[in-house]
């Protein structure tokens, strides 16, 4: 039972992040399409991510009190709902109101499912679980690459997606009574966990340092994945079709990464594939810097992709060892709305940059962010065996 549960939380987290990976990519059809500024793209960004990080605060809350299967199903399904509101929406304003509950359904989901694993599964299954995401991730530029080449546009591409999302939820629906008979419980359930305020565990400095790896290590993602296709067809005059196919590839490499961490978690501890990860990062974000062709951008975002892919499910696999079991929800909670801060406030941040000056500094920008995640890495390699204090 537990393995067939494992399969339906697979399911679960391609459902998760097809989304993700889905505006960024449609973004510059969609602002032609409804003539806005490239800056609205933000907006929206901003939205989903606000969602989310209101959902983080009260995650843990919410999983003590109503138990990891019933958040995942409301959450997927709420998605659902979100994805058909971006397919029928006729302005960009509607689309405001259809990015704040996508990024609510994203949050609690993301934060239950990643507990659970963590607390009940091995690294390698962490790792493979957010190869699964990458699978989503990519999933979405491709079914979108697909619509575009076609009569569907982007709205075909989301609407597909909405179908896709429609089916996930019925799966987990069915499959509730799993969650019953893994005998999980047993081990250790969402019961026996203390839930902490986020203000009292981020007064302490073991926990700044990990939320500064976790925001910037998605911040990089995220920025990407958001800006991206934009960059590759403002500064790299690509057309709007091989950008997509080219994001297609860097979700691939995100995939990739995380499968390559799991075939390899059992020989290398989780830290040293984060460092692994970074190093691939570092390199693909300095020879971005060189004045290169769009197709050699693109491979390089792929690189980039290979790198970032399996920093964040190893830093949350390793969440339940530095911080104890009994805060591993309260913590992980904190360290997703500190991925969240990282994935609103940097493509944000990009994206008035891209609209004042110019998408060109999308490789000088991620340098900044690449900085950031250093800093954070070195600063908690020094404190990681610290205990915690009693809470």
């Amino acid at each position: 039972m537990a393995t067939l549960l494992l399969v339906v939380i697979y399911i679960a987290f391609i459902g998760l992040g097809v989304p993700d990976s889905l505006f960024g990519t449609a973004w510059p059809a969609i602002y032609s399409d409804f003539g806005t500024p490239v800056f609205m793209g933000s907006i929206v960004s901003a939205l989903v991510s606000g969602g989310t990080i209101l959902c983080s605060f009260f995650s843990a809350r919410i999983i003590k009190r109503f138990g990891t299967a019933a958040v995942c199903l409301t959450s997927t399904a709420v998605t659902a709902a979100a994805l058909a509101g971006f397919c029928i929406s006729p302005n960009i304003y509607c689309m405001f109101l259809a990015a704040f509950p996508l990024g609510i359904g994203a949050g609690a989901i993301d934060t239950a499912l990643n507990n659970y694993v963590a607390l009940h599964y091995k690294a390698v299954h962490m790792n493979f679980l957010h190869c699964f995401y990458g699978i989503g991730v990519t999933v979405g530029p491709f079914f979108l690459s697909f619509a575009l080449s076609g009569d569907g546009g982007w709205r075909g591409g989301y609407q597909i997606i909405t179908y896709l999302q429609m089916g996930i939820t019925a799966i987990l629906l069915f499959s509730l009574p799993l969650w019953k008979r893994a005998g999980h419980t047993e081990q250790f359930s969402e019961e026996e966990q203390k839930v902490v305020g986020f203000t009292k565990l981020f007064r302490q400095h073991k926990v700044r340092c990990a939320c500064l790896m976790f925001l910037a290590s998605c911040g990089i993602e995220v920025t990407c994945g958001t800006w991206g296709s934009t960059f590759l067809v403002e500064a790299k005059g690509l057309d709007i079709a091989a950008a997509a196919g080219f994001m297609t590839l860097y979700y691939f490499g995100i995939a990739f990464g995380r499968f390559l961490s799991g075939v390899f978690s059992g020989r290398i501890r989780p830290m040293k594939i984060v460092f692994l990860g970074q190093c691939l990062v570092g390199g693909g974000i300095l020879l971005l810097l060189f004045p290169l062709n769009g197709t050699w951008s693109g491979i390089l975002l792929f690189l980039i992709g290979c790198g970032v892919g399996p920093m964040f499910p190893n830093l949350l696999h390793n969440t339940p060892v530095c911080f104890g079991k009994q805060l591993s929800a309260s913590m992980i909670a904190v360290e997703m709305t500190a991925s969240y801060a990282g994935i609103l406030g940097c493509p944000f941040l990009f994206g008035i940059l891209a609209q004042n000056i110019t998408p060109k500094l999308f490789p000088a920008y991620l340098t900044l962010i690449f900085a950031l995640l250093t800093l954070g890495t070195l600063l908690f390699r020094k404190v990681r065996d610290t205990p915690m204090p009693q809470m």
